[in-house]
């Protein structure tokens, strides 16, 4: 019997239109002889969607018509199963289910959906999710709550600043700040966004302005880092769990700026046909990355040992930074839910992407279980007594 999978895709993020291309992606490499697919996309004001026509990619040239032929959709958890129900609200009371599912696939980018508030939903819900699990999903979106929490356990991170606009200070004075702390020219990055974006560097006091007064409009705050001298950016996978993990092949990404863009990461490399997209399998990279077999050793053995200590699930990538004259390297950003689920990095080691999407779910399957185990209840007859506590809650 095939297994009802649920992929959810898109959602309230700057990066909703790459999670529908990475979503596509993977809905088309999961293997349909082991799983029913069910693709469930989240617009962007939240509402949750399900059809055929979601798998098309070039559907989404015209989102309103998609979803006249798709139908909306909500979870349902009953009697410890969870269910994928349509949400007419004509028809409640007497709706049938569209399936039962038995794991969801999240295949999100961003903020509202990456970073545990959908995972969250799920594990309320009861229903097993490949990936990150809350908290870890939360800390590794958040580039300065990871880079303190592996900096703390000696993992190769850069110095970062961050600001908050809430701290009521000019951009004048932020500014100011920045320059006490660091020299030109820095990173200016949104410290919860991927994809790069609003991330930029500036070599002056003018550009750290702009820089800073674009970041503050897709986040609440900011970090600040140094620019690496000779910059060379390596990337690696890791699949597993906190028990057991292994490492991808690492690559190096081109780029046509001084930092990696949107446009070097998404906009390149479409379909000449239907000029759509690849997401990140578009991007120019040379795999292996040209580096010494001792470097991609301690490379790879620094994201497996990064990923099991952040307590990381199913497939992250580890994006690195590295000064090419010294070979020196730091730890850049965590991705959960990497463009593509950077399937593109272990095909080189023989593991195709249809062989990663099966451990992914397995391993989600293996975290339900294991939770499963744990007491969650605690057996008292403290109701029983609610009256002796009084109507304000103040024990009598």
């Amino acid at each position: 019997m095939k297994m009802n999978i649920a992929v959810l895709f898109g959602g309230k993020s700057v990066e909703h239109e790459v999670s529908v291309i990475s979503a596509v992606q993977a809905m088309g490499s999961l293997d349909a002889e082991k799983y029913e697919i069910l693709p469930v996309y989240i617009a962007k004001d939240g509402a949750f969607w399900h059809g055929t026509a979601l798998r098309d990619m070039e559907k989404y040239r015209d989102i309103p018509a998609l979803l006249r032929e798709s139908v909306r959709v909500e979870f349902v958890a009953r009697d410890g199963k969870v269910y994928l129900y349509p949400a007419d609200e004509k028809t409640l009371g007497r709706r049938a289910p569209i399936a039962l599912l038995d794991v969801a696939l999240p295949i999100v980018h961003g903020t509202n959906v990456e970073d545990g508030a959908l995972q969250g939903y799920l594990k309320t819900l009861g229903l097993p999710f490949a990936g990150c699990d809350v908290l870890a999903s939360a800390v590794c979106m958040d580039k300065y709550v990871a880079k303190s929490a592996l900096q703390a356990e000696g993992f190769p991170v850069l110095p970062g600043l961050r600001v908050h606009s809430g701290e009521g200070l000019s951009t004048a004075e932020i500014v100011a700040q920045i320059e006490k702390q660091f020299a030109y020219p820095v990173i200016i990055k949104p410290v919860n966004l991927g994809s790069s974006v609003g991330i930029n560097r500036a070599d002056d006091s003018d550009a750290l302005a702009d820089a800073l007064e674009e970041a503050f409009v897709f986040a609440d705050a900011v970090l600040i880092e140094p620019c690496v001298q000779n910059l060379r950016e390596i990337n690696c996978a890791v699949l597993g769990d906190a028990e057991s993990a292994r490492a991808s092949e690492c690559e190096e990404p081109f780029m046509q700026d001084a930092i990696l863009s949107y446009k070097d990461k998404y906009t390149g490399g479409g379909d000449k046909k239907t000029g759509g997209s690849k997401g990140m399998a578009s991007l120019k990279r040379k795999i292996p990355a040209d580096i010494s077999a001792e470097l991609r050793a301690e490379i790879q053995s620094v994201a497996v040992g990064a990923f099991r200590h952040l307590d990381a699930g199913g497939v992250a990538r580890i994006d690195f930074l590295m000064d090419g004259a010294t070979g020196e390297f730091w730890i850049n950003e965590f991705n959960t839910i990497p463009g593509s689920l950077a399937f593109y990095l272990w095909e080189p080691i023989g593991l195709p992407y249809s062989k990663v999407l099966d451990e992914m779910i397995a391993l989600a399957l293996k975290r339900a279980r294991h939770q499963a185990e744990l007491t969650t209840s605690f057996d008292t007859n403290i109701l029983a007594s609610a009256g002796s506590f009084g109507a304000k809650g103040k024990k009598c």
